[in-house]
């Protein structure tokens, strides 16, 4: 079992979190550094995955109404189409070492799914995935509201973006969007679901054990 090192960095601005991904990815490649999990939330700011490169990038509000929400705009390097992060959501930026034994894409997005899934089930909510779409769901067949979204990128097997889970996410701000590019699903969150507030540490702690699903033990 691979050790787990958890930072929680609070609120940082987006652009500190791709610097910071970047200076790990090299740390963890050379091996000063073991596996590392960053737990944090970014001010209101849409991104733009590689998928945005190739046609419409989905957002749908004007600059103006941007600007009047305090939202920016960041492109990145991480695969998918747009999405939203801000205050109330939890994203996760792993950076792993999938090699020897992992070294399988598909395997790796479907371990993340499965940690949020057991993440949810921690307050009573059963999470899942839906065929064809990444990320996790809830709601019925043909109607399921999206939980948590799923953006990696992978270098020479090292891991990093990662994973945003709502929280108490403003679901507004995805009213900006076509969030991942999916016209007829709506999105959801914890509080929301659960019908209560919910502490950011509670989904921090709930995260931190479910990572046992893919064989790490969370360092102490």
């Amino acid at each position: 079992m691979r050790t787990l090192n958890v930072r929680h960095l609070g609120t940082i601005s987006y652009d500190d979190g791709l610097a910071l991904q970047a200076k790990l990815v090299e740390e963890r490649r050379a091996g000063a550094i073991p596996d590392t999990l960053l737990l944090l939330e970014h001010p209101p700011v849409i991104t733009l995955g590689v998928k945005t490169r190739r046609g419409p990038n989905h957002i749908v509000a004007s600059d103006e109404t941007l600007a009047g929400e305090g939202v920016t705009v960041h492109e990145t390097g991480r695969g998918g189409d747009v999405t939203y992060h801000g205050p109330g959501q939890l994203v996760g930026y792993p950076i792993l070492d999938l090699a020897p034994d992992r070294k399988d894409v598909h395997v790796y997005v479907r371990d993340i799914e499965e940690v949020l899934i057991r993440a949810a089930a921690a307050f009573g909510i059963d999470a899942k995935r839906v065929p064809g779409l990444t990320g996790v769901w809830v709601g019925p067949e043909g109607r399921e509201e999206k939980l948590a979204a799923i953006g990696i990128r992978i270098s020479r097997w090292i891991t990093s973006h990662g994973f945003a889970l709502n929280v108490s996410t403003n679901l507004d701000h995805f009213n900006l969007i076509v969030p991942c590019g999916i016209v007829d699903r709506r999105v959801t969150s914890l509080e929301k679901l659960l019908g209560r507030a919910v502490a950011m540490s509670e989904a921090e702690r709930a995260v931190e054990q479910a990572f046992f699903a893919l064989g790490w033990r969370v360092a102490a």
